[in-house]
């Protein structure tokens, strides 16, 4: 959606996660591959199964491509995603699955009411103020994918 200067598009949950297992040369439940422990985790789009295959989502890559394009052409990002470590960590992994470096500001907000939306656009902050959080919420993600927690 584009008007008034501004361009708007969204993210459906997590398009973008933590990649399974065997993208890192692990197949199979073996007892002493475990722990499983990647020197760096690598960010994969979502995935779905089909038969015993983890194929991309094709709903995913057609958003992904939507935003890696918007990302090239935006002189600037608002996030807009839930005031939260979720939502901060669903912009960053798309973010940096794109490969994206431009500079982002925040739009924290709780309120969807017209006065709360407004006073969020007078008051963007730095997009750098939430990097705690985001490593917060990429600490929590990476620990689940250690333990095992579903998918």
């Amino acid at each position: 959606m584009e008007g008034n200067g501004w361009t708007v598009t969204w993210a459906f949950g997590h398009l973008v996660g933590l990649a399974m297992p065997e993208v890192y040369g692990f197949t199979g439940f073996q007892r002493e591959n475990l722990p499983i422990l990647p020197k760096e985790f690598i960010l994969i789009p979502r995935q779905i199964k089909e038969g015993k295959e983890y194929k991309n989502d094709p709903g995913v890559m057609k958003q992904l491509k939507i935003i890696k394009e918007l990302f090239s052409r935006a002189e600037g990002i608002v996030v807009a995603t839930d005031a939260g470590r979720e939502g901060q960590l669903i912009f960053q992994y798309i973010y940096d699955y794109a490969g994206c470096n431009k500079s982002c500001e925040r739009l924290w907000i709780s309120s969807l009411t017209d006065k709360a939306i407004r006073e969020g656009f007078q008051n963007f902050k730095p997009g750098s103020d939430y990097d705690n959080l985001y490593l917060l919420a990429k600490a929590r993600s990476q620990a689940d994918w250690v333990v095992g927690y579903p998918r």
